[in-house]
């Protein structure tokens, strides 16, 4: 079971995404919150495998929340999932760690695949987040010199797996492209992770994004 906690500050909102995931069989909303301090609360004390995060609450806000949550050893996956989907709020939310991007418009039965997708730690973002996500990235001069700054320590191969991560593939379907093992690519995912100091495959991306790396 891929067990989920919901943060909105909105319960109606918590009900109605609970009743979306709950009619799969392999998701159960094992807890709520309605801010983001008592969200930080909830990764405690319930241990879930995925957070859907608001980002605008009263209070803690949903970007505090997953700033908070991932200084955590044990961090689950958080996707953010709301109603804004402005440039700042993607690029800011992906920095602090966030694994995806969803808007509530989001069709009910591609959230429940998609969650099932971030569950196994793989990039999700909504079509109109991904086209700002790119726009945003390759439009600012420093953010890319920045960028290819920090890749400058890859070796070719590394940058090729990263311009994949960029693209959101899975471990297979890069291992398929550059014809190697998953095992192999799972290699060169973490040594790239660690060299380029990201928490997660999201990030990576975001930096091939704004570094220019594996656009097509």
């Amino acid at each position: 079971m891929i067990r989920v906690l919901v943060v909105d500050d909105e319960p109606m909102v918590c009900v109605f995404l609970s009743r979306i995931l709950g009619s799969a069989d392999d998701i159960e909303v094992v807890d709520q919150a309605h801010d983001g301090a008592a969200a930080v609360e909830a990764v405690a004390r319930s241990r879930p495998d995925l957070v859907l995060m608001d980002l605008r609450m009263p209070g803690v806000d949903g970007l505090t929340a997953i700033e908070r949550i991932n200084a955590r050893p044990d961090a689950p996956p958080i996707v953010v999932l709301t109603t804004f989907d402005a440039d700042q709020y993607v690029l800011r939310a992906l920095r602090l760690g966030a694994a995806g991007f969803l808007v509530k418009s989001t069709p009910p039965e591609s959230l429940i695949g998609l969650v099932r997708v971030a569950a196994e730690g793989h990039t999700v973002l909504s079509p109109a987040a991904a086209r700002r996500l790119v726009t945003a990235s390759t439009d600012s001069g420093s953010a890319r010199d920045r960028a290819r700054q920090q890749i400058s320590t890859l070796t070719e191969r590394e940058v090729e797996v990263l311009g994949c991560l960029g693209e959101g593939l899975s471990n297979a379907r890069i291992a398929a492209r550059l014809h190697l093992s998953e095992a192999t690519i799972k290699g060169y995912v973490s040594r790239v992770l660690e060299k380029l100091g990201c928490a997660n495959r999201t990030q990576a991306g975001l930096i091939a994004h704004e570094a220019g790396v594996g656009q097509r």
